[in-house]
Order: structure tokens, then sequence, then C-alpha cells
């Protein structure tokens, strides 16, 4: 392989990798709307997309729920995970 191919590689790795960290990691942050925060949380998974991640639907929506913190949540999520 060439440089510009090895660099190409390395930083599709790097984008990877940073962004399932986000994703892993991601938690609604005090003072942002519920509309944002699954704004962000689209725009996350249309990035790793991109990069050719694939995420289970089931994985995509349990993240999300567990993004949203229990004060306040508790009962949707319970709600909803239960059917």
């Amino acid at each position: 392989m060439g440089d510009s191919t090895e660099k190409y590689l390395t930083k599709s790795v790097e984008n990877r990798l940073h962004l399932k960290m986000r994703l892993y990691y991601f938690q609604l942050k005090r003072g942002t709307s519920i509309s944002d925060h699954i704004n962000f949380y689209t725009k996350l998974l249309a990035d790793l997309t991109n990069l050719d991640v694939v995420i289970e639907d089931e994985d995509e929506a349990l993240i999300l729920l567990s993004s949203l913190p229990a004060e306040g949540y508790e009962t949707f999520v319970l709600t909803l995970i239960n059917g």
C-alpha cells in the first residue's frame, strides 16, 4: 500500500473508534432538549453508517434509552422496554 492509502485507512479506523466511543458514552446533557438529543444521536448513527459500522436496531434503541437519565425518564424507559 502507498502512504496515502495507509493514512486513509488509519484515519478511517481512528474515526470509527472515536465515533463508537461517542456512541457508547452518549448521555443526555443537562439543558439539552430531547429533540436536540435525538437529532445528535441520529447524526452520530449516520456518521457510523457512513464508515460501514453496523449496529443492530435493538442495540440502537437500547443505547438511546440508556442515554436518558434515570430521574425523570425511568418510567418511560421501563414502559418501552416492557412493552
